[in-house]
């Protein structure tokens, strides 16, 4: 029961985030944002979690998104968006960390690892001319996202982890670095309405399924 009413509280917050975001309110987006991030913090804890090496570093990942989250609600500032930035490297470093903790290297993770790696030279040579000064911290950004979605490559293929929970990591971990190609085309590319719209919905789905993962992995 308490899943239904976190993830239909989740689903009315996410519309009127893309209603607030459309209409460009300001307050309508500072109320709504941290309010549905704290919901997949909420959902990491109410569910059961019986391993601390899995459940410990995913669950401060999430913090540190919500924190990187209540940073980007000013997305303008280049010094909080920066702070957003590093709020969210450190979760994915501590996602990346969860996932090779459970998980061992296999087939699977060198192939999907390669292929990512690919992908995020492609999306930096797209972001490349419109980097600026930002450029350093774009490519640590992008090279810890590559090292999380290998991590879940790595857990995915590792047979001796729940299938339920290796797929929602491994599906999330692909939704959250497609969430993130729309952030960096707000940011530095184009700024439309398109990128909230296709993105937002990319990144909650993908926080909520690392964080529904904990309890059955």
């Amino acid at each position: 029961m308490i899943n239904i009413v976190i993830l239909s509280a989740a689903a009315s917050l996410l519309l009127g985030l893309l209603f607030f975001e459309k209409r460009e309110s300001t307050w309508g987006i500072i109320l709504t944002k941290p309010l549905l991030s704290a919901l997949f913090i909420l959902t990491a804890l109410v569910g059961p979690h019986s391993d601390p090496k899995y459940f410990g570093p995913v669950l401060v990942g999430l913090l540190f998104c919500l924190a990187g989250d209540v940073f980007l609600l000013f997305f303008s500032s280049k010094r909080l968006f920066l702070a957003g930035l590093f709020s969210f490297l450190t979760g994915h470093i501590l996602y990346a960390a969860a996932f090779f903790l459970v998980s061992s290297p296999g087939e699977l993770t060198w192939i999907v690892g390669t292929l990512t790696i690919a992908v995020s030279g492609a999306v930096f040579t797209w972001l490349r001319p419109h980097l600026g000064r930002m450029l350093i911290p774009v490519i640590a950004y992008m090279a810890v996202i590559t090292v999380m979605v290998t991590g879940a490559a790595s857990l995915m293929g590792d047979e001796t982890a729940g299938f339920s929970g290796r797929a929602l990591v491994f599906l999330g971990a692909i939704l959250f670095y497609l969430s993130d190609i729309f952030v960096a085309r707000q940011r530095f590319v184009a700024r439309q309405h398109i990128n909230r719209l296709a993105g937002l919905p990319l990144y909650y789905a993908a926080q909520f399924m690392i964080a529904f993962s904990i309890r059955l992995l």
